[in-house]
């Protein structure tokens, strides 16, 4: 059924997924087995007269938080499709959702695609948008990395950058975790979501299940040299099995130590660790919310460019009537 999924998957990748890489079974398989931090969705597979899989759906939740939502992903091989499979197999995930007592279904895809009909089909309604940038490592220009890197320096004397490696030791973890809450000070636009919630398990069962995806993972912190506070970090991982693409996964700031520049100090300290470490690697994409003014600002200064956009949809639901 992997094997199937991943088929499905690189099926529909030209016209529903165009900007994704071509997938590959290792990475589906520790998808489905755990998640995005060993919180992993229940799929369900929809199969043609000749015991084909045809089709994909993937209901997520989030035992952390946010326990009044949903995440909905469905997959239709392009020769089964207007045949109302489709709208069957989203229609059994809003079902599974009532059933567990959730309000709101999530789902997302990329803009100018069949995704949008789709969504607006299903009743969701546009919420918020996310832009993928990328920028070639190859052809970065280090004359103007290294006059920004110095302009930024000047503002945080008082910080120091420095790695720490994988897994999180277990002395770092409640810091590291509050570290990766500061994300929640970005915008969600009209989604009807709350606060994640970051503890050291979670952090751990991300790390375990990233690794479990075939990709090797990089931290750099920025401490805070009077007290010993960590006031910011950024993480990139670069995908083993096509070892010339790295993500970068977060960068977050800690509220009481902004001001400093230290976003932009650490996404260059990063990028100086790629050329050392990781010189094969050609292509650092990142999301950001389309409203992200601030940290889009960093990225396009670092060169990031644009090259495609991601829309979220919402649909608040009906609670389920008691048996």
């Amino acid at each position: 059924d992997v094997d199937a999924v991943t088929a499905r998957r690189e099926a529909v990748r030209p016209a529903d997924r165009p900007e994704d890489l071509p997938t590959h079974a290792r990475a589906v398989g520790a998808e489905l087995r755990y998640g995005w931090d060993l919180d992993p969705g229940v799929p369900a597979l929809a199969r043609d007269a000749a015991g084909r899989v045809i089709g994909l759906l993937e209901v997520s939740t989030s035992r952390w938080d946010n326990h009044h939502a949903a995440h909905l992903d469905v997959t239709v091989d392009p020769s089964a499709r207007r045949r109302g499979l489709g709208r069957h197999l989203f229609e059994t995930g809003l079902d599974r959702a009532r059933s567990q007592g959730r309000t709101l279904v999530t789902a997302a895809g990329w803009q100018d695609t069949p995704a949008v009909a789709f969504a607006k089909a299903m009743g969701l309604d546009r919420a918020s948008a996310a832009v993928r940038r990328a920028q070639d490592l190859w052809t970065l220009d280090w004359a103007r990395l290294d006059e920004l890197d110095a302009a930024a320096a000047a503002r945080h004397a008082d910080y120091e950058i420095v790695p720490i490696d994988y897994p999180t030791p277990e002395g770092l973890l409640p810091a590291i975790s509050e570290l990766t809450a500061a994300i929640n000070d970005a915008p969600v636009d009209d989604l009807d979501i709350e606060d994640e919630v970051f503890t050291p398990e979670r952090l751990l069962g991300f790390e375990q299940a990233q690794m479990a995806r075939d990709r090797r993972m990089y931290r750099l912190v920025a401490r805070h040299r009077p007290s010993g506070d960590l006031a910011g970090h950024t993480v990139v991982t670069v995908e083993v099995q096509q070892p010339w693409h790295a993500r970068q996964q977060d960068t977050s700031v800690r509220r009481e130590h902004r001001g400093h520049r230290l976003g932009l100090a650490l996404k260059i300290a990063m990028l100086r660790r790629l050329a050392a470490e990781e010189p094969q690697v050609r292509v650092l994409e990142t999301f950001n919310a389309a409203s992200n003014a601030h940290m889009i600002g960093v990225n396009e200064a670092l060169g990031y460019r644009p090259v495609g956009r991601i829309v979220e949809w919402q649909r608040h639901l009906v609670p389920a009537s008691p048996a």
